[in-house]
């Protein structure tokens, strides 16, 4: 019995697989992987050393901790798939615990689904950093602290993980999940900007990205408030707050924090009828 299932190899599937392949606590040998598309399945497990399955049955039967790595709108085909499965795992009385990382869907709703109330579960969100051992995976469980411990240890090389409750998990979902897209549009922005002023264009991309790495890793790091860095950086009549003034007058702020609310919205409205 393997340790790990990973059913679905997109971007985000893809990346806890690795994670998984490079952990101390799982490797390679304990991971098999399925798709829709075998071939895709088949080429990642080359990639990482692990084993690709025939089919997302035989991935669930083979494995403890399955992860359902698919979008939340293909999520109900899938468990009415593995439904069978569930019930005949149920019965024997194997340890299986299912992990899923789809934005607004619920704990209760695979449940219900699966017609199975004891089915362990364990809800993730987890962002595309993870690919690089930077993630930020939130993490509500429905198991025992053992196992989604056993489960973190398992996907540790992903990065951070943090435990919070399900009624939070739309709101840090988005915040976590969203910001990397929202940060590469701010990088590419500074780069135009850069290049505009006359630097190359590769050199302007490292700039910004490593400026932006490092001011985040300051304000982990320090534990200060943002904004008190941000001072740090305005030296009276300086060229940094004539940026932050643009910034402002731009409603930079705002519109962060609406993108945001906006993208929090569509998360709830995607679990909505569902419990």
């Amino acid at each position: 019995m393997k340790k790990l299932a990973c059913i679905g190899t997109g971007n985000m599937g893809g990346a806890l697989a690795r994670a998984a392949c490079q952990s101390p606590a799982c490797g390679p040998d304990e991971v098999i992987l399925s798709n829709r598309t075998y071939e895709k399945a088949k080429r990642l497990a080359e990639e990482l050393g692990c084993r690709a399955a025939e089919s997302n049955l035989e991935a669930f039967r083979e494995a403890e901790y399955i992860l359902l790595g698919v979008k939340p709108q293909m999520m109900e085909g899938l468990l009415r798939e593995l439904a069978p499965a569930v019930k005949e795992s149920m019965e024997k009385g194997e340890r299986k615990v299912l992990v899923t990382m789809a934005a607004g869907l619920k704990i209760s709703f695979y449940r219900e689904v699966l017609g199975c109330e004891e089915i362990p579960v364990i809800r993730l969100m987890p962002n595309t950093p993870a690919a690089v051992g930077c993630g930020m995976t939130l993490v509500c469980t429905s198991c025992p602290d053992e196992d989604t411990s056993e489960l973190e240890g398992l996907l540790s090389a992903s990065g951070a993980f943090d435990r919070i409750p399900e009624e939070q998990m739309d709101a840090a979902g988005t915040l976590t999940g969203c910001t990397p897209a929202f940060a590469y549009m701010f990088m590419e922005a500074l780069a135009d900007g850069g290049v505009m002023a006359g630097i190359p264009r590769k050199k302007a991309q490292e700039y910004a990205a490593r400026a932006v790495m490092g001011a985040a890793a300051l304000l982990l790091e320090s534990g200060k408030h943002p904004g008190l860095l941000k001072d740090e950086v305005c030296s009276p009549g300086g060229s940094t707050i004539v940026g932050v003034y643009e910034l402002e007058k731009k409603g930079f702020r705002s519109a962060a924090m609406e993108a945001v609310l906006g993208a929090c919205e569509k998360n709830k409205k995607m679990g909505e009828g569902k419990k």
